[in-house]
């Protein structure tokens, strides 16, 4: 029997010869042996170079934001107040140790309110602190008091504590009116409506007592 040999075919390169014309003319379809691929591959054209954008000038430290020596807010005319708004914070600070107290001698009913009016005062005094370091770029450090308050009976200490809220109501009034930094008297003005509002919720803690 005879067995039959398989030959191996010629491969007919011509039809990818003619495919190779349409895609890179130019180039060798067979390169040479030790040539290798990659040079089949048709080189890519060189971008040109695109010259460095020209580097913005930087602006003067004059106008950079933040940088006014004299801002319109919180200034030079705030800073005619520094004295008193270190006034009013050791008053805040003060009032929020008195509602404290006011609050463990007070009735039930009325501790929860006066422990939110000490927080109050507490925060009245932190905004206050943080306009100083807007004005001065420094901390303000207030005193420390470990005086012991004693609140004495609870409607008379209901009247001496709306008297110290209605006042501080007006001197905060006054004072936004006697400084020309509209961001200043904005929050002094703000702070001067919440104390009015402490001294009519107090009214209101002393009609109750009163009626018992």
């Amino acid at each position: 029997m005879e067995q039959t040999v398989h030959t191996p075919e010629t491969y007919d390169y011509r039809q990818y010869d003619r495919i190779w014309q349409r895609v890179a003319p130019t180039l060798e379809p067979y390169p040479s042996a030790g040539t290798g691929t990659a040079a089949a591959v048709p080189a890519m054209a060189e971008t040109p170079a695109v010259p460095d954008a020209p580097a913005s000038p930087e602006p003067p430290a004059a106008q950079l934001p933040g940088a006014e020596l004299n801002p319109c807010c919180m200034g030079s005319a705030a800073a005619e107040m520094l004295e008193v708004l270190t006034g009013f914070i050791e008053e805040e600070l003060s009032d929020r140790r008195y509602f404290l107290a006011l609050a463990r001698q007070s009735p039930s009913w009325a501790r929860q309110r006066l422990r939110e009016m000490a927080d109050d005062e507490g925060l009245h005094a932190r905004r206050l602190m943080a306009a100083h370091y807007l004005i001065t770029g420094e901390c303000y450090r207030p005193a420390v008091s470990t005086e012991r308050i004693y609140t004495g009976r609870w409607c008379a200490a209901l009247r001496e504590r709306y008297h110290a809220e209605a006042c501080g109501g007006l001197n905060y009034a006054r004072a936004a009116d006697g400084t020309t930094d509209v961001c200043l008297a904005g929050l002094l003005n703000g702070l001067s409506g919440d104390e009015y509002r402490h001294a009519e919720e107090l009214m209101r803690m002393l009609e109750r007592s009163l009626r018992g």
